[in-house]
């Protein structure tokens, strides 16, 4: 079972492409930001918007969009 359920994910996106690519910007953004705790630097990428009992970085951002931390639009 996915969690958060992809019904309440779409309420967030303009349709499944569009969660896709905000999602999986996203888990990149995360998992720069955890490699950068090594380095000391914290100023490019922000940490994880929402408490997540889960490791995993696509897990994190579907909670971020579940819980409408994450805003996107489209450019032309």
């Amino acid at each position: 079972m996915i969690h958060p359920r992809i019904d309440n994910l779409l309420e967030h996106a303009d349709g499944r492409y569009a969660l896709v690519i905000a999602t999986a910007k996203r888990a990149r953004q995360i998992n720069n930001y955890h490699q950068q705790l090594g380095e000391g630097a914290f100023a490019d990428f922000a940490p994880p918007l929402v408490e997540s009992r889960s490791k995993n970085y696509l897990t994190m951002a579907l909670e971020e969009v579940a819980a409408g931390k994450i805003k996107y639009s489209y450019r032309a």
